[in-house]
């Protein structure tokens, strides 16, 4: 009798490279080793650009030109000197001073190319004091890698996305804010459309909102040399993070000059963007001095946004930064949809100055840094002109009146890595369709119970001005629809993740007393 085999699945890049990175773990932090791994992921793929267009310029009698920067500037290539391109660090991998090696062949790619200015790790290999053997087996498996085989694919792009997310991930609550996970960044694009023109993020992490603002141009067929990219980070790791990966893109960008405070320093205090999309810190706390940044102007025609909470901070920096007819899609916690004091003098006046479009209640543990409930603004100075369909005759409504349209999410979602949830493609085109057909055409949208609501300004006045959906929104019996083994099976992989943590602290905490000298009994 015939024995059934099951066929191994293959790894794919991204997991084989995780897999050779998490090798460099016990000796270097997470927290260090993705600037560690993600720069020499960097590292290669420009290298492998300058080689191919090194070989293109020998193939075109243009041999004495070879090393000269201007020639590759010109298509959009970084200039490598022999000392920082991959074919030198490979051949020295294994010496004890590789660390050094790469270290200076970052610094010199930095020097060579303006447009890396402070993108780049600077002394990290050196300074961790990594184990040459596991740092050695990363270069040849990142070395396996052809970065500019397959441009439909974008390798690298697909590597930087995967490893951020798994970085993420790895890190946990109260880390990771460098990242926001894909399928929520694909939403707000899609909501938003962001075709051409100026986009920016105030607190723009590793630079995510981009990416997929560029996808999208390119999925829906623009032109990607009519939009321009501005951004602010304040961390400086992850500042280096967001010009890595644009750079490997091909993406200009404008984050400002070094990482800085966006409220305390504002590197573009002028912009006027037709596109804002973020995920600012939550509940950011001590933001400012009480009797600092009392008079800026990006509070103009607003009250002052409190000390305790910079939530509203951040929705008024977003409106004084929008165009005449811009348009914001960004993530907040669910704690500034209501509440009393400033936030709600300064919510009030959102509303009444219709600005505010669209309320939408994210599910619960979409992020990797908290698994709270988090809601998705949409504030937009050009509401659509919608139309609706009489019997006998077609009547326009330019300006809506202040409708606001909730949506409440919580029940959408797939599973992912076992205790997260991410939106699927057909939820995202279920959710963006919804969204604009009650923009443009009434005909096309009815509210639908557990999901969705337009509210009237009188509606929202009635509410006291809360912008809390499920005292919009109908909801019949919800508590039916919840399926108990799924939850279970949920919880019990939580426990059991918990129990194991639980031993390994325990085990831990038993070898440090032993290597002391000491027993102990737990």
């Amino acid at each position: 009798m015939a024995k059934l085999v099951k066929a191994k699945k293959e790894k794919s890049i991204e997991e084989t490279l995780w897999d050779s990175a998490n090798k460099l773990r016990g000796t270097v932090e997470s927290s260090e080793y993705k600037h560690v791994v993600l720069g020499l992921i960097f590292l290669k793929f420009a290298s492998d650009k300058f080689e191919e267009r090194r070989k293109e310029l020998i193939e075109e009698g243009k041999e004495k030109f070879i090393e000269m920067k201007e020639f590759y500037n010109m298509k959009n290539i970084f200039f490598l000197p022999e000392e920082s391109r991959w074919s030198f660090i490979i051949q020295n991998s294994k010496q004890n001073d590789i660390a050094l090696k790469i270290d200076t062949a970052l610094h010199t790619v930095e020097k060579n190319n303006p447009a890396l200015k402070g993108a780049l790790p600077d002394n990290y290999f050196s300074r961790l004091n990594m184990d040459v053997s596991k740092l050695a087996a990363l270069l040849d498996t990142i070395n396996n890698i052809d970065t500019i085989k397959d441009k439909q694919q974008d390798i690298v792009g697909r590597v930087y996305e995967y490893f951020l997310s798994k970085f993420a991930l790895a890190e946990g609550k109260g880390k990771g804010e460098f990242y926001t996970p894909k399928s929520i960044v694909n939403l707000i694009a899609e909501m938003i459309e962001p075709y051409k023109g100026v986009i920016y993020d105030p607190a723009c992490g590793s630079g995510g909102m981009f990416v997929q603002s560029i996808k999208f141009i390119e999925n829906h067929h623009g032109n990607k040399k009519e939009i321009s990219i501005y951004g602010q980070e304040y961390t400086a790791t992850t500042y280096k993070l967001a010009k890595m990966n644009l750079a490997i893109r091909g993406i200009a960008a404008n984050l400002g000059d070094v990482p800085a405070d966006t409220f305390g320093r504002d590197q573009h205090p002028d912009l006027k963007a037709d596109y804002i999309m973020a995920n600012p810190p939550f509940n950011q706390k001590d933001w400012r001095a009480s009797d600092e940044l009392i008079d800026d102007p990006r509070w103009r025609g607003y009250d002052v946004p409190p000390t305790s909470n910079a939530n509203y901070a951040w929705i008024l920096n977003m409106v004084s930064k929008l165009s005449e007819n811009g348009v914001a899609g960004f993530i907040l916690a669910n704690g500034a949809l209501s509440g009393g004091g400033d936030e709600y003098k300064i919510r009030r006046k959102l509303i009444e100055d219709d600005l505010v479009e669209s309320i939408v209640i994210l599910p619960r543990s979409m992020f990797y840094t908290t698994d709270i409930s988090v809601t998705l603004w949409i504030l937009n100075k050009n509401k659509k002109e919608r139309t609706v369909t009489l019997p006998d005759e077609t009547r326009n409504y330019r300006n809506r009146e202040n409708e606001i349209l909730f949506l409440d999410l919580r029940e959408k979602g797939i599973p992912f890595e076992k205790k997260y949830t991410q939106f699927s493609p057909e939820n995202i085109i279920e959710i963006t369709q919804a969204y604009h057909n009650w923009q443009t055409d009434l005909n096309k949208y009815n509210n639908v119970a557990e999901f969705s609501y337009s509210a009237t300004l009188d509606e929202v006045i009635a509410k006291d001005f809360s912008l809390v959906p499920s005292k919009y929104i109908e909801f019949i019996n919800r508590d039916e629809n919840i399926d108990f083994d799924d939850k279970m099976k949920s919880l019990q992989i939580e426990f059991s993740e918990l129990l194991q943590a639980e031993a390994q602290s325990k085990n831990d905490l038993l070898t440090v007393f032993k290597e002391l000298g000491y027993g102990i009994e737990l």
